[in-house]
């Protein structure tokens, strides 16, 4: 970078990981004569239509979202899928660079991006954080909104949470902010269940396909134990029947994890839990069976359940008492 930009054009350049709009450059000090000259010369080099780099190379990925932040204009913000990139919803990095203007506002295309209109985005906009992107709620539920189905939305919301970015209750006030949300009656009812402990898509899938259609007792979720000096959470806990309900994810554990579950649901049977494991499919495609089976334990364990059918074809039916 040349000495003799002005120390407060420099500045900008720093924070904006090597990236100059023309605005800036020419309201901090530099004339359009000597902003040709830099670019003529090589030492600067156009990203967009009025953004430059001040720098030679390939730009980093800091530097390609600040051009394209710049390039959209006053207000603009990284979001949806961008936004969950550089908050750490998702270790992927987005094909396209995602933006939100002002809905009144019309930048036009931007080579590599993805132009987003929408009249909340002063309030959805972080007050702080740079380059500047939607709040971690507001992204969340951006993201809810062009998700394919209601499960794909509910893992966006099960994330932020999970990764202690937001909190049950910060997405519930943001919600409420979107009267007109797809799904919004849906979603209100999966941020419910995360408040009550619900970490995962498959825990929710249990909770509705399982224990709320066939009407079982609701368990406890995430319940913290210590037995032998050792600090664990368990999925479900059936506190009268001291039953365990574990769910292993749809990705395989590797041996060491399998053996790791085994110790602990031994240790939990020396320490009066009974713990039984269920699967992503055992869950998805067989939850008559498994509400039958969770129901047989809990009445063997001295809790009265009255199991009552999902529906029409459901097949608890066949294992009701007589």
């Amino acid at each position: 970078m040349p000495r003799k930009l002005p120390p407060e054009l420099r500045d900008i350049i720093a924070i904006q990981s090597g990236v100059i709009e023309r605005r800036q450059a020419l309201r901090l000090g530099l004339d359009r004569d000597q902003i040709w000259n830099l670019l003529r010369s090589g030492r600067w080099l156009a990203l967009h239509h009025g953004v430059y780099a001040t720098f030679s190379g390939p730009a980093p990925r800091s530097a390609q979202l600040w051009a394209v932040v710049l390039r959209a204009g006053p207000g603009a913000a990284l979001s949806h899928f961008t936004a969950a990139e550089v908050l750490g919803l998702t270790t992927e990095q987005s094909r396209s660079v995602h933006v939100t203007v002002e809905e009144t506002r019309h930048p036009g295309p931007i080579q590599g991006a993805v132009v987003h209109r929408s009249r909340r985005i002063e309030t959805a906009r972080h007050p702080a954080q740079l380059p500047p992107r939607t709040r971690v709620e507001d992204t969340v539920l951006d993201l809810t909104q062009c998700a394919p189905s209601l499960d794909q939305a509910f893992d966006w919301l099960c994330r932020a949470v999970s990764r202690r970015l937001t909190t049950p209750e910060r997405l519930a006030d943001s919600l409420r902010a979107r009267p007109r949300a797809r799904w919004r009656a849906d979603l209100q009812v999966a941020v419910t269940d995360l408040a009550g402990g619900i970490r995962s898509l498959l825990e929710r899938r249990y909770v509705t396909s399982v224990e709320r259609a066939h009407g079982l007792p609701p368990a406890r979720r995430q319940v913290h134990t210590e037995i032998g000096g050792r600090s664990r959470y368990v999925d479900n806990l059936y506190d009268e029947a001291q039953l365990v309900v574990e769910l292993d994810g749809q990705v395989a554990h590797p041996p060491e994890q399998r053996w790791a579950d085994a110790r602990r649901d031994v240790e939990h049977a020396c320490a009066g839990l009974l713990t039984v494991r269920y699967s992503w499919a055992d869950v998805t495609e067989r939850p008559c069976l498994v509400a039958a089976q969770v129901a047989e334990l809990l009445r063997s364990r001295g809790v009265p359940v009255a199991l009552r059918p999902c529906g029409a074809g459901c097949t608890t039916a066949r294992k009701l008492p007589r």
